[in-house]
């Protein structure tokens, strides 16, 4: 493939071409599997290109840690080649989490896909991830807010259940690009217990595209209001989503 602007030849489909100084591709979709993840590049609604990453773990098991950092590694030098605007990711939730921790571009989890196939006329099929972003694409972009997420927070009430972990929950949601605000609400001590400490989850959104961060600890209950730059029900949902893998990330929601 050569550069789009001057023609330069690219050592990989959809590089960052360092002779003018262009982005050949403006996202990477990444599909990770335990050990091996396919990058799709992709310019506006045009795919540029494809490439494998692979590792091996030494014996039958699962990777060890340094072979997943090593593997995340890999991908995201990757990503980075490309310099693109947006990355999109689905699949083996380690090595896509391993890999998001070391890229600095907007990075986005999207629902995994079937397999891959063939189309009734035989042809090879583009990849169910790969299409479901395409889709999209042409959606308007969510605004980012540039907010210090400590200053996302406020409100009549002040005080979260749980403490630390309370606090930490709500941190996580306030670093979210796309939350302008979250709202305490007041203390619900009649809910049903919970056995495994602190429990975080963001609820369905509205139709207005905001969401609830729910927290429970033993039988205490608090609602939080999130306001969020969504417009509309659909895409306050993939903010809801994304909100939801941060949690689990961090430990404040179940698998």
């Amino acid at each position: 493939m050569n550069c789009r602007r001057c023609g330069t030849p690219l050592r990989k489909p959809g590089d960052y071409c360092l002779t003018c100084n262009t982005a050949n591709a403006d996202a990477v979709v990444v599909e990770f599997a335990e050990d091996r993840a396919r990058l799709t590049m992709l310019d506006e609604d045009e795919v540029v290109g494809e490439t494998t990453v692979t590792t091996r773990p030494e014996s039958d098991e699962r990777l060890t840690q340094i072979q997943l950092r090593n593997f995340a590694g890999q991908v995201a030098d990757e990503i980075r080649r490309k310099r693109p605007d947006t990355v999109y990711a689905a699949g083996a939730r380690e090595p896509l989490r391993e890999t998001r921790a070391q890229v600095h571009h907007e990075f986005y989890r999207v629902p995994d896909a079937g397999v891959d196939g063939e189309s009734d006329d035989g042809r090879e099929r583009a990849s169910p991830v790969v299409s479901w972003v395409l889709d999209r694409r042409g959606d308007r972009a969510l605004a980012v807010v540039e907010t210090p997420p400590r200053e996302k927070i406020g409100g009549s009430h002040s005080t979260l259940i749980g403490d630390r972990k309370g606090r930490k929950a709500v941190s996580t949601v306030a670093q979210h690009p796309h939350v302008k605000k979250i709202v305490p609400g007041p203390i619900d001590a009649g809910g049903t217990g919970s056995r495994t400490g602190l429990r975080a989850k963001a609820t369905r959104a509205g139709t207005n595209g905001n969401v609830r961060l729910l927290l429970r600890d033993g039988s205490s209950v608090q609602e939080n209001r999130i306001v969020t730059t969504a417009m509309d029900r659909e895409t306050g949902e993939r903010v809801r989503e994304d909100l939801n893998e941060a949690l689990r990330e961090a430990e404040l929601q179940d698998e």
